[in-house]
């Protein structure tokens, strides 16, 4: 029989925290004498003793968290997050709606980006802080989940990286609670860099901070409706562009550096990939604009490595409005939200390292056609390459696209234009933000869509970041059974 405690205990904890967060905008909302400080001090009292309780009610010596354990916790922990993540909403004089706060709050702790708010330049700081927050909050809890759980569950071909979790354990510190304060620290440190970063360009302390949370998360909120538009004259762009790629690169690698291995990234597949595909992808469109547009060539490059950057590591910050760069660039941008950064980073989507397994398999296959006998062994990094581990990725990319499909065809039956419904359906499942066209391109919002379609798009980010398949199991009756 499945024992909740575990769970239950975890996610208390997990709660306790994040009402002890909100408290963070409170101090700030009260030193710019804003009119949010009250509405966080309620919702992080009302957080902080539910969490407590429900820790407190479910501990007992000597638990133990099993695999449909960890499966039903990976699963609830992103739901309950995004509810009480959205209680300051609520409360909050701004008086958003209940869709509109839950949507708001499960885009930020999923890290998508999408958003319903305007008027951002006008917000109170505590608002725009919690929304930066909730996405570095959001990002720690990705990196959590791909080096410690999914691996150990198998989701998605991430049992390919249990080894080298492992192996990263043995070489650095032993204990996993040191490597968890190592994971912490790494975050916390790229963070103030990137915020220095920003302070640098002119921005203020408040607006650096903001946007530093929300570029290493790969999350993509702003302060500003202009997004990263509003703050390039001094090359703020440029900061985000450093950060959005260290975001985007397996946490593991820098572990690996800690302990004096400073060539990791260097024989990473993952990351020399990474970088082949983002770097085709900006002569792509720095190409394309050259041709069509009448920007300079250092000025066309700026633009499309910010913004193909942005949208391929699914921080979904904008600089300009790429709808109008023609047709070729809008059919490029659907298809990069659907790459995404390497395994164990705070970037989202499928990933490289699933479209590697899937190229070598396709390799071996198209060799074995003509050969039926030919015995070639598959390899990722230069080691063996486990079935098990193509079976996985095939069938992820199998529900990737079905569930992909199914919401799109969803928002379609709702009265979404083609242009929203795809590019909105492929933006939720893959954590992007922005979609294309008019109304959720990257001059709008998803203000305008009725409220249904927002149920259907927060309920896509959630399965989204639960890597799809860890969603579906605890669906089948099978996962309940004794």
């Amino acid at each position: 029989m499945l024992d909740l405690r575990p769970v239950f205990f975890i996610i208390g904890l997990m709660l306790a925290g994040l009402g002890l967060f909100m408290f963070i905008p409170m101090l700030v909302d009260l030193s710019f004498e804003g009119r949010s400080w009250a509405a966080f001090a309620m919702s992080g009292i009302f957080t902080t003793l539910f969490g407590g309780v429900i820790a407190l009610a479910n501990y007992t010596p000597q638990m133990q968290l099993r695999a449909r354990g960890a499966f039903l916790l990976t699963a609830l922990s992103w739901v309950m997050l995004s509810l009480f993540s959205a209680v300051p909403f609520m409360m909050d004089p701004m008086k958003m709606t209940l869709t509109d706060a839950i949507f708001e709050a499960t885009s930020g702790i999923t890290t998508t980006g999408s958003t319903v708010m305007t008027g951002l330049d006008d917000q109170p700081a505590g608002i725009l802080l919690w929304r930066a927050l909730l996405q570095w909050i959001g990002g720690i809890g990705i990196i959590a989940t791909a080096m410690a759980i999914l691996p150990m569950l198998r989701v998605g071909g991430m049992q390919l990286f249990k080894d080298e979790t492992s192996d990263i354990s043995e070489k650095i510190l032993v204990r996993p609670t040191r490597i968890a304060l190592l994971i912490g620290g790494t975050y916390l440190g790229l963070t103030l860099l990137c915020g220095i970063g920003y302070s640098l360009t002119g921005m203020n302390p408040f607006d650096a901070a903001a946007h530093a949370m929300t570029t290493l998360a790969t999350g993509g909120y702003s302060t500003s409706d202009l997004s990263m538009g509003g703050f390039m004259d001094n090359g703020a762009d440029l900061v985000a562009i450093a950060f959005m790629m260290a975001g985007a690169m397996p946490f593991g690698i820098y572990m690996l550096m800690a302990s004096g291995n400073f060539s990791a990234p260097v024989y990473d597949p993952q990351v020399r990939t990474f970088v082949l595909v983002i770097a085709t992808l900006i002569v792509m469109v720095t190409g394309s604009l050259w041709i069509t547009s009448e920007l300079g060539r250092l000025e066309a490059l700026r633009l499309s490595t910010f913004n193909v950057i942005s949208i391929v590591t699914g921080t979904g910050y904008a600089s300009a409005d790429y709808n109008s760069w023609g047709p070729f660039a809008v059919a490029s941008f659907f298809v990069f939200m659907f790459i995404g950064g390497c395994a164990g980073s705070t970037a989202c989507s499928i990933k490289i390292f699933r479209y590697q397994v899937a190229f070598e398999a396709m390799r071996v296959y198209l060799i074995q056609m003509p050969r039926p006998n030919t015995v070639i062994p598959m390899r990722y990094g230069g080691k063996a390459l486990p079935e098990s581990v193509v079976y996985s990725v095939m069938g992820y990319f199998f529900l990737f696209f079905m569930t992909f499909a199914a919401t799109a065809i969803l928002l379609s039956l709702l009265g979404l234009d083609a242009m929203t419904a795809w590019s909105g359906a492929g933006s939720a499942v893959a954590n992007v933000g922005p979609g294309l066209g008019d109304i959720i391109g990257p001059t709008g919002t998803y203000q305008p869509l009725p409220d249904t379609a927002k149920w259907v798009l927060l309920i896509a980010m959630i399965i989204g970041r639960l890597e799809i398949i860890t969603a579906l199991v605890i669906l089948t009756p099978s996962f309940w059974r004794a």
